[in-house]
């Protein structure tokens, strides 16, 4: 998988997807287009970071290659791959000190990783991103944000690209590509919903911190809340500072019924998060995301 730090620079990628068990959120580069969205039949896909995703390949692949068409070449188009923050764990690592070498480093976050990952760490498809952060007494450390995720999983999702002529060279998960929405210099906890998926995610003056993400057993304020109350309880303890703010993204009606209890229940403001190409959704606020990175398509 590649961060987003490592995005490929030239040329830019001709397509963007975005997968959920909703449906697939695309956009095709060109003067005029918007970002669309193609639903998918309830058992085409089931996210998990245990077991294969693609219920039906047969089914996405069709839709896949409806949405794509055939451009007249053998050449494969390169395209950008969002997957469920759910198929993925992402995590934030800290070094007092970071080998130089790549192979070294890769093995040490493969071994740190061990533990928490539900799945083979050593056959998982693993990426990272150093951090370099100066404490307050000007020592240099390093905060790593990995992701990983099981091998067949990621391939079972490329598959349908692939035959569709596509190069997915830039695979990301929806959390990672949705940050690029709030540039902000102090704390903010983004809290992302995606069907009965919650992700949260924790920046402090636009470095990563925390990620978690939590299946809820129902879609409900208390659900929510045992989710959000710990994370801010961590930003008071590992930050001494509380979230300047709560961004919301694909609440919903849910939002607009809660935001107010919620901030008052907290303590920190509830925002929903923006985007000057429309407002973030459920099932494409990683695609819409992109478009605010420097590597993205442009309309």
């Amino acid at each position: 998988m590649t961060n987003l730090a490592n995005l490929l620079k030239d040329p830019p990628p001709e397509f963007v997807f975005e997968l959920s068990e909703a449906g697939i959120a695309f956009l095709q580069a060109g003067p005029a287009t918007q970002p669309g969205f193609a639903a998918l039949e309830s058992d085409v896909l089931s996210v998990n970071p245990l077991r294969d995703n693609v219920l039906r390949p047969e089914a996405l692949s069709a839709r896949v290659a409806a949405l794509v068409g055939s451009a007249g070449s053998r050449k494969r188009r390169k395209a950008v791959l969002i997957l469920p923050d759910y198929c993925a764990r992402v995590a934030v690592l800290e070094f007092d000190a970071f080998p130089p070498d790549p192979a070294e480093q890769l093995a040490l976050v493969r071994f740190r990783m061990k533990k928490s990952v539900p799945f083979d760490v050593e056959s998982a498809v693993v990426s990272y991103h150093p951090q370099q952060v100066t404490d307050k007494k000007g020592a240099k450390r390093y905060e790593v944000v990995v992701v990983a995720a099981a091998l067949e999983i990621i391939a079972r999702y490329e598959a349908p690209f692939r035959q569709a002529g596509l190069h997915t060279g830039i695979v990301t998960t929806s959390i990672l590509a949705a940050l690029e929405l709030d540039r902000n210099d102090g704390i903010t906890l983004l809290a992302k919903l995606s069907g009965k998926v919650l992700t949260v995610a924790v920046m402090k003056s636009e470095r990563l911190k925390l990620v978690r993400c939590v299946e809820l057993s129902e879609l409900s304020t208390e659900e929510v809340m045992a989710v959000l109350f710990p994370t801010v309880a961590y930003v008071e303890d590992e930050l001494n500072a509380r979230p300047d703010r709560v961004l919301l993204c694909g609440f919903g009606p849910i939002a607009d019924q809660y935001a107010t209890q919620w901030t008052t229940e907290l303590g920190v403001p509830f925002e929903p998060l923006r985007s000057r190409f429309g407002t973030p959704g459920p099932y494409n606020a990683g695609l819409i995301g992109y478009l605010e990175s420097p590597e993205a398509v442009r309309a």
